[in-house]
């Protein structure tokens, strides 16, 4: 059985889809290494042979599971940088949707740092999507300090990112609240910082100068969608 897929008129196979979504779920729950064919195969309601028709192995399922998590994640930063938002409001929003998602039932940390600590090797399929992904969330990241303000953006960039890897794995491991506020008091400081940087090297706002944190966006996650 086939449906079309909305927007491209192209036809993708239900079967397909519902194993790459019992993938999605069962690789983020309990890790890729942990869920075998066979358990694909019968949660998905899938033959063996049509598994191995839409991936030759497990691995390709894999590699497509933290493709599909990084398509939802470009178009929905995409969408908010083509709407009326400024650069300030879309950075504030991309981190409180992430503290929503660290409190959030069965959160487990980010599905991409997972799968390259079960993939460590450079030149593996799995290892090779996360860091594509990771490449363009840096530049587009970076990008937006850009737009926010004149002053160089390749630190403020980088140092987001890490402030969000930093989050989402003490969020994990420690205290979901904790985790939150944290993230969103540092990112908070690094507009301060970047902004004041762009207006003049000795000035540096105070918070009250500046936007304050807007509203979560939306769906902006690293995992993927619950069932």
């Amino acid at each position: 059985m086939t449906q079309t897929e909305a927007g491209t008129g192209k036809r993708v196979s239900a079967a397909r889809e519902r194993l790459l979504k019992t993938a999605g779920q069962l690789f983020y729950a309990e890790g890729i290494h942990t869920v075998g064919v066979d358990r694909l195969v019968a949660e998905a309601k899938v033959t063996n042979a049509t598994f191995y028709r839409h991936f030759p192995s497990k691995e390709d399922l894999a590699v497509a599971y933290i493709e599909s998590v990084d398509q939802v994640i470009r178009t929905q930063i995409d969408s908010l940088m083509a709407a009326n938002l400024s650069a300030v409001e879309i950075l504030q929003g991309i981190g409180a949707s992430l503290v929503e998602q660290i409190r959030s039932p069965g959160y487990r940390g980010c599905a991409f740092l997972n799968a390259a600590a079960e993939f460590p090797a450079p030149d593996h399929p799995v290892h090779r999507a996360v860091v594509q992904h990771r490449d363009w969330y840096l530049q587009t990241i970076t990008e937006l300090f850009a737009r926010a303000s004149d002053a160089p953006p390749e630190h403020a960039g980088r140092h987001y990112v890490m402030l969000r890897d930093g989050a989402m794995s003490a969020g994990y491991l420690g205290d979901p609240a904790q985790a939150g506020e944290t993230l969103i008091r540092g990112i908070e400081g690094l507009l301060r910082i970047h902004i004041g940087r762009g207006l003049d090297d000795g000035y540096a706002p105070t918070p009250a100068e500046t936007p304050t944190a807007t509203a979560a966006v939306a769906d902006i996650d690293c995992s993927p969608p619950s069932a």
